[in-house]
């Protein structure tokens, strides 16, 4: 217990802060910044409310945050413990709950999940919640509900998928940022390139790793001699930017190259000087300030999904139209 109530201790200052009326600078001052949020975009937000949720309810979401960040959960994880909490108890630390159930998460200390005083504490709920999703088995290529459930084990599983959407703008706030449903998907997509991005959105916040990434989901990285060694990605389960385009690309059937330059020499090319307003969503678009470096997958509205470099995570954010060297169109 002295670690996990060492953590209580070290959030008191924030939760204060969030409770007074903190502004994102102080939430992104504690908690650091990840480069980019799960789905979101910088904007104008406060961290202590969010899609219709006040400061006691923010602030449990900000320890189920920096909860995960120490124990170096993804940010997907983040997305499912948040999820899972506004499902159980819409973000209250309540007493009461379906026969034993308490606190935010509604465990059961008949199930082993600590006594009542215990699960009461927000930091040691959200920490056993991540051990058993950590525990859990190909966790990052499940749906967030899904991931949700396989902890859980809800009688209700279908309620975790209608939160999703809501723990996203909640984090957004805690990292200061917002979310919308237009980044996730910024027009309508049906049909193999909904199979895609979808595909790829699946593992927003999922960790970088040089040389990571299967057709299956992500993989160990491997050593490149170089910044990715600094960063460690050898010793990191997740994605390189081709890594991340062969997996989704691969549930839709389609076999991809595990290399940008490669995969730049697949289907029809769309050059540079024709913008973006013809690319298409799922297109693969290339980075290149002289040969190919980088790949991501396009969303529309200038904004695409990728896994941009080491000590970064999976996510969106706008096409870099300074690097941009074209598109290739797999999907006709």
């Amino acid at each position: 217990m002295g670690r996990i109530a060492a953590a209580g201790a070290s959030l008191v200052f924030v939760l204060i802060l969030l409770i007074g009326g903190g502004t994102i600078a102080v939430v992104q001052a504690v908690f650091g910044s990840s480069g980019g949020s799960a789905n979101c975009a910088p904007a104008v937000a406060t961290a202590t409310s969010a899609a219709g949720y006040g400061p006691q309810e923010m602030t449990n979401a900000a320890t189920i945050v920096a909860v995960g960040k120490r124990m170096n959960v993804p940010e997907q994880g983040w997305v499912i413990a948040i999820t899972t909490a506004i499902t159980e108890s819409q973000l209250h630390n309540l007493d009461h709950g379906d026969q034993d159930s308490v606190g935010l998460f509604q465990q059961r200390p008949s199930q082993g999940w600590g006594t009542v005083a215990q699960i009461m504490d927000p930091a040691y709920s959200s920490e056993q919640f991540y051990r058993h999703l950590l525990a859990s088995p190909n966790w990052q290529t499940m749906p967030v509900a899904e991931a949700a459930q396989t902890v859980q084990r809800s009688g209700f599983p279908d309620r975790y998928a209608t939160n999703e959407q809501t723990a996203r703008q909640i984090l957004g706030a805690v990292q200061g940022a917002t979310c919308s449903t237009s980044d996730a998907t910024p027009i309508p997509v049906t049909g193999p390139a909904k199979i895609v991005i979808d595909a790829a959105r699946s593992q927003l916040g999922v960790t970088y790793a040089w040389g990571g990434g299967t057709a299956t989901g992500p993989s160990r990285g491997i050593r490149d001699g170089g910044v990715a060694d600094q960063h460690g990605d050898y010793t990191k389960i997740g994605f390189d930017c081709s890594g991340l385009t062969l997996f989704a690309y691969a549930q839709a059937g389609i076999s991809l190259p595990h290399q940008s330059g490669g995969q730049f020499n697949v289907g029809t090319r769309i050059p540079r000087s024709a913008g973006l307003a013809v690319l298409n969503p799922a297109d693969l678009v290339f980075y290149s300030p002289e040969t190919i470096h980088h790949v991501g997958i396009y969303l529309g509205n200038g904004q695409m999904i990728n896994a941009y470099e080491s000590g970064t995570v999976v996510r969106v954010q706008p096409v870099d139209l300074s690097e941009y060297a074209g598109a290739v169109r797999i999907l006709q």
